[in-house]
């Protein structure tokens, strides 16, 4: 039997890409998902994928985690059966634009920090509390190879991801003393709609971000946070920094022609 089944997995922006994977790979341990996402119709098909998945239970919220009061409303007034959350997966992100500092649009950069940031900050000021009072639970946040070496015309999203680093490394600082474990997660290229979210629907121009090259896919990254979740409850990965064998760090590549 998997050490995870039975538990309860809170996922956010878990209707694309590695939150979906994620949720995914939960379910199939049989595991009791908690999920938020922006859009009640994704929200609405994920919950039937996850059930068939094998997930023990499914709970969905509609939640823009850049929105502090609504974070805050939609936590506290959680269903009394999905209060307690062993597994926190602060997964909701994304890039904006790939321009020069001084020739960037600010709201790229609002969205950025109110998502990457504080978006991770308000949901873990809601759940940890609660973790640390019952004295376990896992906090995994969703890092990357851009908060290891900044790239060029990507310095905002790079500082962003830097600061989840940070965070991390902070809060599993402050928790010293207590049974709860932080891990970062943190990935390189991953095909997913990220550069398309990154391009604002500009599907060509996503599309040139995998060109030549093998990237990581969702699931690779889900299978990693799963293994994380399941060690032990004395055992605590810091941090996963994973790639896939034609990137090197987040300026080496290996396209093929």
């Amino acid at each position: 039997m998997s050490r995870l089944q039975g538990k309860t997995i809170f996922v956010t922006g878990a209707t694309s890409g590695i939150g979906k994977a994620t949720a995914t790979a939960f379910a199939q341990q049989g595991c009791r998902l908690l999920v938020c996402a922006r859009r009640q119709d994704r929200l609405d098909a994920l919950r039937q994928e996850l059930t068939q998945a094998g997930a023990a239970a499914v709970h969905t919220v509609v939640l823009d985690v850049q929105q502090r009061t609504a974070v805050e409303t939609a936590l506290t007034s959680l269903p009394a059966e999905w209060s307690e959350i062993d597994v926190l997966v602060n997964n909701a992100g994304l890039s904006r634009g790939l321009s020069k500092v001084y020739e960037d649009d600010p709201q790229n950069w609002e969205e950025m920090i109110d998502t990457n940031v504080k978006g991770l900050l308000y949901v873990t000021r809601q759940i940890v509390p609660g973790m640390v009072a019952r004295n376990r639970g896992h906090v995994i946040n969703l890092g990357s190879t851009a908060g290891h070496l900044t790239y060029a015309n990507g310095a905002v999203y790079c500082a962003t991801k830097a600061a989840e680093k940070a965070i991390s490394e902070g809060l599993k600082l402050d928790l010293m003393g207590t049974a709860v474990r932080v891990t970062s997660i943190d990935p390189g290229m991953v095909q997913t709609e990220f550069s398309e979210v990154r391009f604002r629907g500009d599907a060509d121009r996503a599309a040139k971000v995998y060109q030549n090259i093998t990237p990581l896919q969702a699931e690779d990254v889900a299978e990693a946070i799963v293994w994380v979740a399941s060690r032990p409850a004395h055992v605590n990965i810091h941090d996963i920094l994973m790639t896939s064998i034609d990137q090197g760090n987040s300026l080496v590549f290996n396209r093929r022609t």
